[in-house]
């Protein structure tokens, strides 16, 4: 059977360095801090105090007000970014088959702060069950994808995804492997997450995996910095339009890049630590590779997965040693969580326009506060601080999620 190719004809980003893709994109190559002091709740009691919120996002540029109050803060982030993407592909959908368009759209952990907010109103009441009608549908993960199908009609394949840190890129590479197949000619795809809560910042704190550098916060994601001491919590929603090639061509669309292959597998290891010799990484990449038809020398830059934490860091930049073998030292690679912070379930995507921009412009984002060389690291070209010109013709993205779940993307310059 032969494959169909896919290309990227559409993106839209709310990050907490930018709302939509200029001012990201601005973000990323200016090496913006996207870290302040929490402002959604008191965080006095919290061991973490800081995360990378969205700044001045109003919903009702987007949404009418009924329509918001009936939705959770994941779902506002999924359909913003969706709507950018709309408008950026030209879509036109009175001339295109909507029994072949879908959405694949996931969050990681969903309404997370919908649940806290009606289980303490149950709590705190004589136990009568006073729910919210909306309770279930502003929660649950699938009804991002649902609420941006009902706005656009499309009636293709509709479905989320859930892998935690890795749910934008199953979603793509999900999406990706539909059109290929055959199953639909164009799909909305990508992830959203809204975690900055007492919830999701107290539940990462029990765990231990957010940094606790409340006394300097701006640099507190540090990604391969000796003194890194955990990931800084971020929200928004990267979203995608992936569309088949001749469709794409027959429309006239702009076509940003084209997607090569992707790679997943599974660390089968721990629930939370990653393998330390990176053997699920190593397979992951080598399995993207293997997809795409392409060699090590093929690929230019890597966004790393790079959260920022100790033993992540590590194996992963093994990991890529062990793949590229000498042509590691001729890559360029950068973590661009060190200025978004972790985006959880909505990661892989604002990682994978952060590649696509990487070939557009030439120029590959910066890993930024780093200070102190950790010697456990490689030595790569962590592209660390500042921003660097050099010919991207394709990129790989690295995304990995709690379970020990692996994702790699590679996209590359359509031609």
């Amino acid at each position: 059977m032969q494959l169909k190719r896919v290309v990227v004809t559409g993106m839209g980003a709310l990050t907490p360095i930018g709302l939509d893709i200029p001012t990201y994109w601005e973000g990323l190559k200016s090496g913006t801090s996207g870290a302040n002091l929490i402002t959604k709740f008191d965080t006095t009691k919290f061991k973490t105090k800081f995360a990378c919120e969205l700044k001045n996002f109003d919903p009702l540029q987007y949404l009418d007000r009924k329509e918001a109050q009936r939705m959770d803060s994941f779902c506002h982030y999924a359909i913003a970014a969706a709507e950018q993407a709309m408008q950026d592909s030209g879509l036109n959908l009175e001339k295109i088959n909507l029994d072949r368009a879908g959405v694949v759209v996931g969050s990681g952990i969903g309404g997370i702060h919908t649940f806290f907010q009606e289980v303490q109103a149950f709590v705190k009441g004589d136990g009568t069950p006073r729910f919210n009608p909306f309770f279930i549908p502003k929660m649950i993960i699938d009804l991002a994808p649902g609420h941006i199908s009902i706005r656009y009609g499309f009636r293709g394949p509709n479905y989320s995804a859930v892998s935690a840190c890795a749910t934008s890129s199953h979603n793509i590479i999900d999406a990706f492997n539909l059109i290929r197949l055959g199953k639909a000619d164009v799909i909305i795809t990508g992830g959203s997450e809204a975690a900055v809560t007492p919830t999701g910042i107290g539940g990462f704190n029990a765990m231990k995996a957010l940094s606790e550098r409340n006394d300097d916060y701006l640099r507190a994601s540090r990604p391969y910095d000796k003194e890194r001491d955990g990931f800084v919590l971020g929200e928004g929603a990267g979203i995608l339009i992936l569309e088949e090639l001749e469709h794409a061509l027959n429309r006239g669309a702009k076509i940003y890049a084209e997607i090569a292959g992707c790679g997943m597998s599974a660390d089968a290891y721990h629930i939370t630590a990653p393998d330390p010799e990176g053997k699920g990484v190593r397979l992951v990449m080598r399995n993207a590779l293997e997809d795409a038809g392409m060699s090590v020398e093929d690929i230019d830059y890597i966004n790393t997965h790079g959260t920022s934490t100790p033993l992540g860091d590590v194996a992963e930049a093994k990991a890529i040693v062990e793949v590229f073998g000498e042509h590691a030292k001729r890559l360029s690679i950068s973590s661009t969580k060190s200025m978004t912070g972790h985006l959880l379930g909505a990661a892989g995507a604002v990682e994978l326009i952060a590649c696509i921009l990487a070939i557009q412009h030439n120029l590959i984002p910066p890993t930024i506060n780093h200070e102190h060389k950790d010697e456990e690291c490689p030595d790569l070209d962590y592209t660390f601080n500042v921003a660097k010109p050099r010919n991207v013709r394709a990129a790989l993205s690295n995304t990995f999620g709690f379970g020990g779940h692996n994702t790699s993307i590679i996209v590359k310059r359509y031609e």
